[in-house]
């Protein structure tokens, strides 16, 4: 029997494809997670598969920093072969991340295939830097093929939970009515700078009668500041699904996790890259959407200035009444968002990892 070992931690960008393919094996391989201690994963793994934490982190820095991180990840990997070979693993997975490096480097040294999943359009530095030690690099978006030195990596698409494969029902909690309902979402970090430009344009919106579901994300210090009946506020949701697949638009940050969920439910969209993320990734993620007429990028920018608001009422104009429904531009982005998402990834993934054990 075929035992994995998934190597995800962080953020819901890294976490989430790697449950996708946990459910998709869990019938048929024991499966154990590698996470960080006091990350993501140590709310939501334990539940679902056993979870052993290392402390592993970044490969940035300079001069004794780095020397001391360099320390840090080979006592890491030591801790990783010690859990491959307690658990008699076979094969590992990881999506990038802190606990990639380590799981990737133990996996070499114990003998073992490993793959690494990179779902953005620029690569993250552990896939640049190790890909080319992988057995199979796998990749959420056609743009990032180009930029993995020394690897052919095989397009899977980004894997999502098998809920978001189905139809799923409205949440019983989001505002009744006939107007267009727009969702946002601030990612699983939350979002303060999209917070902020969203609840400024959300009066308006209202007074013209959208509806407006907000998930702000853990980090948001402004949370039910505004208050109106055609308005939810919440941190975080598990119907992200429902929501999704009912909105008329979403505005979202451009995380590949977010951007893949938009993706498979075709939910048209404003998306705002995080202007701090590294090698600028989201944009490069935002651009893949945009080139299919998937969504319209909006820069972060000050919460006073109309840009999101004039974006988003452009897009809502014939569901507002205020146009010919034949000018409504949400049905193309809806078949752009479709075309950008790979159907079965974590299938895909699942049928490359039994390859490479068979």
């Amino acid at each position: 029997m075929t035992r994995l070992l998934i190597a995800a931690s962080g953020t819901g960008g890294h976490l989430f494809p790697a449950l996708a393919v946990a459910e998709a094996v869990e019938d048929q391989w024991p499966v154990r997670w590698l996470g960080v201690p006091d990350r993501l994963e140590t709310r939501l793994v334990p539940e679902r598969f056993n979870l052993v934490c290392v402390n592993a982190g970044g490969l940035q820095g300079r001069g004794l920093t780095k020397l001391l991180q360099l320390l840090r990840l080979l006592l890491a990997s030591v801790d990783v072969r010690r859990v491959i070979r307690r658990n008699a693993i076979d094969v590992v997975f990881t999506t990038g991340g802190y606990i990639a490096a380590p799981a990737i480097l133990a996996a070499r040294w114990c003998g073992i295939p490993v793959v690494l999943h990179e779902s953005n359009a620029i690569p993250g530095r552990v896939t640049r830097l190790l890909g080319r030690f992988c057995s199979a690099v796998a990749i959420g978006l056609p743009a990032a093929a180009k930029r993995i030195p020394g690897s052919q990596p095989v397009l899977t698409g980004t894997p999502v939970r098998s809920h978001f494969l189905t139809a799923q029902p409205l949440p019983s909690w989001v505002p009744s009515g006939k107007g267009p309902l727009l969702v946002v979402m601030g990612g699983s970090q939350g979002a303060v700078g999209l917070n902020r430009m969203v609840r400024a344009a959300v009066p308006a919106l209202l007074k013209q009668g959208c509806r407006v579901v907000h998930l702000t994300g853990d980090n948001d210090p402004d949370i039910q500041q505004l208050q109106h009946p055609q308005l939810v506020e919440r941190r975080f949701s598990d119907e992200i699904p429902g929501l999704l697949q009912h909105a008329d638009l979403a505005i979202s940050r451009a995380g590949a996790g977010s951007l893949s969920e938009l993706a498979v439910c075709g939910t048209p969209s404003v998306l705002v890259p995080f202007p701090q993320a590294a090698d600028q990734h989201q944009e490069a993620n935002a651009a893949c959407a945009a080139s299919l007429g998937a969504a319209v990028i909006v820069h972060q920018h000050d919460p006073d200035h109309p840009v999101l608001l004039s974006t988003i009422e452009r897009l809502l104009k014939a569901r507002l009444g205020q146009a010919s429904a034949q000018s409504d531009p949400l049905p193309q982005m809806r078949e752009g968002m479709q075309t950008l998402a790979e159907q079965e990834a974590e299938r895909q993934l699942a049928a490359l990892l039994q390859t490479l054990v068979a």
